[in-house]
Formats: C-alpha cells, structure tokens, sequence
C-alpha cells in the first residue's frame, strides 16, 4: 500500500476540525455517557461497550502492520507504531475486564467505533507507509522525550483508573471523592494522563497526523474533565479548592 499524501492530509485536517467541532459543542453540554447520560437511552454494558469502541484502533494498526509489503519497515516507526497500540491494548482489554463503569449509550459506542477505525488507520497507514526516520533516532532527544511522555502519561492513566474502580462496589453508581496520585492535584486525573501520553506521542511521531490526533483528543476530553471538576464542586461542599480541573496549578 502506498503511501497517498492527499488522504492523510485530509483525514488529519478531519480531526483538526472534528476536535475544534466538539470542543464548541462541549463548551455548552457534555458528552451524553456516564453520569450525563440522557434516561431512557438505549444502552449496553460497560465492559463489553469499552471493548467494541476502542478495539478497532488496535486491531486496524496491526493488520496493517501485518499485511505491510515494506521491506524495511524500520525500528522507529515499528515502535512508535506498537506505542500507539499499546494504549489500544489497554484501553480495549484491560480496562474493559476491569472497569465498574455505568452502561454506554449505543450511539456513543458506534461513534466512537468509526473513530477508532478511522485514527488507527491513519496513524497506523502513516507511519508505516509515510514516515521516515533517519537512523540515529534512538539519539533523538525529541523522540525520546515523546516517549519518555507517553509512557508517563500511560502511567498516570493506569493510575488513575485504579483509583476511580476503588471508589464504588461493581454494580453500585455512587460517587466519592479521588484521592491520591494527580487527583490531588486535577479533578480529571486520567484524562490528564492520556493527554500527556498523546502530546508525547505526536512530540515523538512528529507528524500531522499524531498533532491532529493530540489535539482531537485535548479538545474532546478536556471539556470533560472541567465538567466533572464542576460536578464535584456541587456535589461535595468539602471538595479540594487547591484543585484543578485538567492542568496542575492552571486550570
């Protein structure tokens, strides 16, 4: 397969538009899952509506690596590659077995479906037909700390969601307060952290398409963090003053 500039450019301007999109529309109501979900909306578990909706940027990066006729695919986009993945990984099999989660609308699943098809393409198709690494890049201090960033990110996400599941009984939908860890600092802990793992991934990759998708996701899921940080605060009349929605000390 080779590499068509036109259709990764477009598909990266998508993204830059759709994260623009939504983060208007979030600007006056939140995404419609989770404790701001519409009663009456048609729904289905949690485990297996995490499972569908973000496999799909697991399994298209891998079947494209897989049926890959390159000759030499190369050690830094391999990796960046399967850095990518690694999220997907995560995020498909390991949260969706763990998670406590209310159910997920199926609108919602089905849009985040096309998206993860759609990204895990394009990232995957990117790096695999298009980029080009030269070969001192283990010695790159960008690439390294693009993946000093994501790694960090990952782990500030694993983190975080292992204490929101410490927080409710499965099967019981009542909220408390995190503690520990970045929600010390940030009512939106996990999202902190995957925001710092996408900045370094695209830091890393260094490429349209990875700064489309960092910026899809910061205008897709900060919102939602300022929304929880707000729904804390009337919640809970105990809740941290020194903490901040998305960003330590800043907002």
């Amino acid at each position: 397969m080779q590499c068509r500039h036109a259709a990764v450019s477009s598909l990266s301007g998508a993204l830059v538009v759709g994260g623009a999109a939504y983060l208007l529309r979030q600007s006056r109501l939140c995404g419609q899952y989770g404790r701001y979900a519409q009663a009456g909306s048609r729904c289905w578990p949690a485990p297996l509506a995490w499972f569908l909706q973000e496999v799909p940027a697991f399994l298209v990066p891998l079947l494209l690596l897989l049926g890959s006729d390159a000759p030499d695919q190369g050690t830094g986009r391999t990796l960046l590659l399967w850095t990518f993945m690694l999220h997907y990984f995560y995020r498909s099999v390991v949260y969706s077995l763990l998670t406590r989660g209310r159910p997920v609308p199926l609108k919602i699943i089905v849009s985040c479906v096309i998206f993860c098809s759609v990204n895990g393409f394009l990232q995957g198709h990117h790096l695999l037909h298009c980029a080009h690494f030269q070969h001192t890049w283990l010695s790159n201090a960008r690439m390294a700390a693009g993946v000093l960033l994501f790694y960090l990110g990952l782990t500030i996400n694993i983190h975080s969601d292992h204490i929101l599941r410490g927080l409710r009984e499965p099967g019981v939908f009542v909220y408390r307060i995190p503690r520990g860890g970045m929600f010390e600092f940030v009512s939106g802990a996990n999202f902190f952290g995957e925001i710092v793992e996408w900045c370094g991934y695209a830091l890393a990759a260094w490429s349209l398409p990875a700064f489309a998708f960092a910026f899809f996701t910061i205008c897709s899921i900060g919102p939602r963090a300022y929304h929880h940080h707000r729904d804390y605060q009337q919640r809970f009349q105990d809740y941290p003053r020194s903490r901040k929605a998305i960003l330590p000390f800043i907002l």
